[in-house]
């Protein structure tokens, strides 16, 4: 399965100036892209449409982590999505350069929220990653897994 991802520079200007914003208690930001996705056989499209930054009384006190999303920003989220009919990603950035990873962070929390069902029938879905990023726009820009 290939996965595609795309989403309009404006929109990824607008993500990235909003992820670098300071915030009182938490040392990076976070967001969530909605987008609709088109199967293709088995492959993926996913096509951003429209950006929401967790809101900062949405985040909780936790020193052990660069932010923590408490439960009514993932609610808000969870509520948005439901209502637009949208697949929803969460979003946030360890700075750097180059291909970007998940922390050890991301991968437990990630463990966490997966249901049961999911984990038992989806072994190889863990595993799968965004193997095409575009940006879609004047220049159109492509990133591709190594």
């Amino acid at each position: 399965m290939k996965i595609g991802f795309k989403i309009a520079a404006a929109l990824l200007a607008t993500v990235r100036i909003d992820l670098r914003r300071p915030h009182p208690c938490a040392h990076e930001r976070v967001g969530f892209i909605s987008a609709g996705l088109s199967a293709v056989g088995d492959d993926v499209l996913i096509l951003a449409r429209s950006y929401r930054p967790v809101l900062d009384q949405d985040y909780l006190r936790d020193p052990s982590v660069g932010a923590m999303m408490g439960p009514e920003a993932l609610r808000k989220a969870l509520q948005w999505a439901m209502q637009t009919g949208a697949a929803l990603f969460h979003v946030h950035t360890h700075g750097g350069r180059g291909l970007p990873d998940f922390s050890s962070v991301d991968l437990r929390g990630a463990r966490r929220c997966r249901s049961k069902r999911w984990r038992r029938e989806s072994t190889a879905a863990r595993h799968t990653f965004i193997e095409r990023f575009t940006q879609v726009g004047a220049p159109i820009v492509t990133w591709r897994a190594a």
